[in-house]
């Protein structure tokens, strides 16, 4: 303990002993006073921990462009499945149909509202990536994904200068009921790894992971990757959409909006 708590090889003092386990009994009280008040006081705690860690994510990690790969043979034989499927009579019908009748609808604070099929999608410039997914539940997998840039539909689309955030609408819902959504800053859909998704291990993107489109952006943890993506809406700020944390999760569930990993 002396070598562990001092760097020294001292046999004849115990006091490495003594502040190793105060150590520990810090580290249980810390972790302990923490359970509590998360119970007790959850978005306090939320945004407490928002306010403390986001200008330092701001400064170091927002630049940071993803650039893990992977090869095919890396891809995980099983995928976790996360998500309740949607109910939404409008996208059981599409289901039903293959999604032929689909249309990504782009609203909000744009210059040019449009509406794009998913065959219109597949014509647009198309980016593959084998990469790994992290959840925070604390799974994650390989997988293969291809689709649109995020980059391709913001120049599109030409979102005015007030606008700072896109909102991703899922057909689907949250845990505790109500629409699915979660919220990115339009900088960070600008990396090369952020797509739509509309494949998944070179095959059209499965139901249980997201058809007709889910987003892919590859800094995040698993729960900003919207599934079952309805709509796309640039807006000022989030803050008056659902309790105004910025996504259904952070909402209801106390999760941090920036999600870096």
């Amino acid at each position: 303990m002396n070598h562990i708590v001092f760097g020294s090889d001292n046999i004849t003092s115990n006091m490495g002993i003594v502040f190793g386990i105060l150590a520990l009994v810090f580290i249980v009280f810390v972790c302990f006073a923490a359970h509590i008040l998360a119970w007790r006081i959850p978005r306090k705690i939320q945004h407490f921990s928002a306010h403390l860690l986001r200008p330092f994510y701001q400064l170091f990690f927002y630049s940071l462009k993803p650039r893990a790969k992977y090869n095919d043979e890396d891809i995980s034989p099983y995928y976790w499945k996360n998500g309740k499927l949607p109910t939404d009579p409008t996208w059981e019908a599409m289901a039903k149909n293959d999604f032929k009748d689909f249309q990504l609808k782009i609203h909000g604070l744009v210059e040019e509202p449009m509406e794009f099929s998913l065959a219109d999608l597949q014509k647009m410039e198309k980016r593959s990536q084998t990469v790994l997914h992290h959840c925070i539940q604390g799974w994650s997998g390989i997988a293969q994904w291809a689709g649109v840039p995020m980059s391709e539909i913001v120049a599109r689309v030409r979102p005015k200068p007030e606008a700072k955030f896109i909102i991703c609408w899922s057909f689907g819902e949250g845990l505790e009921g109500g629409r699915y959504y979660d919220s990115h800053l339009i900088k960070e859909t600008m990396h090369e790894q952020t797509l739509l998704a509309y494949e998944m291990n070179h095959a059209p993107l499965p139901i249980d992971y997201g058809a007709p489109l889910r987003l892919r952006i590859e800094n995040k943890l698993g729960f900003k990757m919207v599934k079952w993506i309805e709509s796309i809406e640039f807006v000022e700020s989030y803050r008056k959409i659902g309790k105004g944390e910025g996504g259904k999760s952070e909402d209801d569930e106390y999760f941090g909006f920036s999600a870096e990993i």
